[in-house]
């Protein structure tokens, strides 16, 4: 049984004000997308992470920013290349003539937003520097762990297109990302609206609407959201189907569906519910389960995708039948 205390009514009106403002702030500067927003603010309240991939100039970089500025949140950027080496990410140890002793000079990876940019273009060595830091939040440098701030979130973009000199990500390093998400082309209107604004409309111009500190409650009430027996079992039984799905070699596993129900219990607050219900599951399997998923050779040869196979998946599942409402909410 889920035994977490019940989140008040107060609560979770506030929570999903404060969300809608965030989505807000963000929104007027990647224009278009209020779903990629609320999903990467999903991200944020999940205290998970982000694998966009795009192809280049259609707003990966200035969301991530955006996300930093309207937290009052520190954020580094790190341009992975081939000759990027793991300190160059984490930090590395130096002696210090002065006091005699060694220091430790942090790398980019301390910060509340780190931007991986081109993530795939790093040697496999660079891009398993981040395996520990994005799961643990701690980086471990000559036997000493360094704890990064809180919150801690990674948005690692690449280029589906430009795959030249790149190292595909392994699976272990795709299974630490919350979520994969494309943000894609605007349309015509919102495409001449960014022209007009092109010269004025940057994250630096965005006024902070909360700080860390808040964005850390928020993270915490997010671990409270109600979850029925049903949907848990909805939820294992969309995994299972992954897996004995004929066009998959390798389906979703046990991290990938702790995952799902963190992101449902983040996007329900968002929604203003404390909550979840199977649609949260049913909009969220694609952007969680999509990236966890390997097709089967010929699955691949035949041109499916993890999405068809997702949308399959779904219909294959029964909906769990409405339940009796969760523990009543606390005025």
């Amino acid at each position: 049984m889920n035994s977490r205390e019940p989140l008040s009514q107060h609560h979770v009106q506030g929570f999903a004000a404060l969300a809608a403002r965030l989505g807000d702030k963000v929104s007027s500067i990647v224009l278009g997308k209020p779903h990629v927003v609320r999903l990467a603010l999903t991200a944020l309240f999940a205290q998970g992470h982000i694998l966009l991939e795009d192809v280049p100039g259609v707003g990966k970089t200035t969301l991530a920013r955006a996300i930093a500025a309207v937290v009052r949140g520190q954020w580094r950027r790190i341009q992975f290349t081939p000759d990027l080496l793991p300190a160059d990410v984490v930090g590395v140890t130096i002696f210090n003539q002065a006091t005699r002793g060694f220091e430790f000079h942090p790398g980019p990876i301390f910060a509340n937003i780190v931007i991986a940019d081109e993530i795939n273009r790093a040697s496999p060595k660079t891009q398993s520097a981040l395996l520990e830091v994005m799961e643990e939040r701690t980086v471990t440098v000559d036997g000493t762990r360094h704890p990064v701030p809180q919150p801690f979130l990674v948005v690692a973009t690449q280029n589906p297109v430009e795959m030249d000199g790149t190292y595909r990500l392994p699976e272990a390093q795709l299974d630490r990302f919350l979520m994969k998400l494309s943000v894609g082309y605007p349309d015509e209107a919102v495409e001449i609206e960014v022209l007009r604004g092109a010269t004025v409309r940057s994250p630096e111009a965005l006024e902070a609407v909360t700080d860390t500190t808040v964005i850390g409650e928020m993270a915490r009430m997010a671990q409270q959201v109600h979850i029925a027996d049903p949907l848990y079992a909805y939820a294992v039984r969309l995994a299972a189907a992954t897996r004995a799905h004929p066009q998959v070699r390798v389906g979703v596993s046990p991290r990938g569906v702790i995952a799902l129900t963190r992101a449902a219990c983040a996007y329900a607050l968002i929604d203003g519910r404390g909550w979840v219900q199977p649609e949260d599951l049913k909009a969220l399997i694609e952007p969680v389960f999509a990236h966890r998923i390997l097709l089967s050779p010929d699955a691949q040869v035949r041109g499916a995708t993890a999405t068809q196979v997702l949308q399959e998946t779904v219909a294959s599942v029964p909906v769990p039948l409405p339940s009796a409402q969760p523990a009543r909410a606390r005025g």
